[in-house]
């Protein structure tokens, strides 16, 4: 074989192998020079290297900027720090000398948080630091031997290690509250009802994935949409998270099928009553409900109040009442006696129902939003949509609160009579 088809033949399997095809010359050669050029060897990767580096910001911060960061780090820091107060005995930190208080609350927070975990999880925790402080002794057995122990590595391994188990478990825990959650929206409606004549809008925001606020607006009675009564409820279980939940959800179950027989709406009250009596733990476990039945034909408004946040009825001209009559709450006391009254509902009134996480939300200097706050934002409501209400009544709440973690389900109902 001739020197230019051994080069030839060279060229053309360095190209083959690469998968990539090489400018040809006039004289039919590969020229080994233009195969392979340096400056784009030492060009392109570093494009590629910034964009990656971008994609993996995005992906860890979800396109977040650094102070919404700073702010949600913040908050979740004060919720944890809330989380775990609840276990220091802080009479007991008052009574002592000034410079012991610091050990002794240091030492309440780190049993509030070895406690959390399982046994197993604790010696693992209790072995990772052990290796830590002892990665920081250095002793000296003679003039040249010198005992210097390296346990940060296995220390770091051993913390890993346990924050994996722990994230496993949230993670895991989390996917059953979503499912739960996703459960828990099949139960409240996702479109408000036609009402003739009146317009409704509502919002829930769960202080954990799923909550124990109940809210709903439905026809008891099968077709009775064009001339009916529209029921309307805003419920509050006692408590937070899955137990409030379960509860509320057979709330739910019985409301639908004792207001399906078309009862008056004290009876109805009494029955659900006595139902939440059954289960409610001898009275732990209550439940604060304003119930109200709206009559299309007349604009009459007649409702009940267990023991619930007084409903706000805003009449047109920016006067305000609180719709009050009712009794206890429910699960309390079986035989309670509940009395109802009625409003008339003219055009451009509306009628707010909401739930305690409203006026108990606070802000990050522990602020509550309160009723007087609430009040006022409900008077200076402008005209419009129910929708349009509701997003300024809830962006009112957002100004005021921030970013700060709630500790309550916030929910709030508007009715407009048009």
């Amino acid at each position: 074989m001739s020197i230019a088809g051994f080069i030839r033949l060279a060229t053309y399997t360095a190209k083959a192998a690469s998968g990539r095809r090489t400018p040809r010359h006039s004289n039919g050669l590969y020229s080994f020079r233009m195969s392979a050029p340096p400056t784009i060897a030492t060009e392109t990767p570093r494009p590629a290297r910034r964009g990656r580096l971008r994609d993996f910001w995005h992906r860890v911060s979800e396109g977040r900027a650094l102070d919404d960061l700073w702010s949600q780090f913040a908050a979740d820091a004060r919720h944890s720090y809330g989380f775990y107060e609840k276990d220091v005995d802080w009479e007991t930190v008052e009574k002592l000398p000034a410079w012991r208080r610091p050990f002794h609350i240091a030492r309440q927070f780190f049993w509030a948080l070895m406690m959390k975990l399982s046994p197993a999880r604790r010696v693992l925790l209790l072995v990772a630091l052990a290796l830590f402080v002892l990665s920081s002794l250095r002793v000296q057995l003679s003039t040249d031997i010198v005992l210097d122990a390296k346990f940060e590595l296995l220390s770091a391994a051993l913390l890993l290690l346990l924050l994996s188990l722990e994230l496993a478990d949230k993670v895991i825990m989390k996917r059953d509250l979503e499912i739960a959650r996703e459960i828990q929206t099949w139960l409240v409606p996702s479109m408000p009802p036609d009402v003739p004549g009146g317009d409704i809008a509502f919002a829930t925001r769960p202080q954990n994935s799923v909550a124990g606020d109940y809210y709903d607006a439905f026809y008891p009675t099968v077709g009775s949409a064009q001339g009916g009564k529209l029921l309307l409820i805003v419920a509050d279980v006692a408590g937070k998270s899955v137990p409030a939940a379960l509860l509320m959800a057979t709330m739910q179950a019985s409301l639908r099928t004792i207001a399906g027989e078309d009862a008056p709406l004290v009876d109805l009250v009494a029955r659900l009553n006595r139902y939440a009596s059954a289960y409610s733990l001898d009275g732990r476990r209550f439940t604060t409900a304003i119930l109200a039945q709206y009559d299309p034909g007349s604009g009459r408004l007649e409702y009940v109040n267990a023991g619930h946040n007084p409903p706000v009825l805003r009449r047109a001209d920016g006067s305000l009442e609180k719709l009050e009559a009712g009794g206890l709450p429910l699960g309390i006391e079986s035989t309670a006696v509940y009395e109802s009254a009625a409003v008339e509902l003219r055009s451009g009134d509306a009628v707010i129902f909401y739930t305690d996480g409203v006026v108990e939300a606070f802000n990050s200097a522990g602020q509550e939003f309160g009723n007087p706050r609430w009040f006022e934002t409900v008077r200076s409501l402008p005209q419009g949509s129910a929708q349009h209400s509701l997003e300024y009544l809830m962006w009112q709440l957002d100004v005021f609160v921030g970013a700060t973690r709630q500790s309550d389900d916030i929910t709030c109902l508007v009715f407009r009579c048009k």
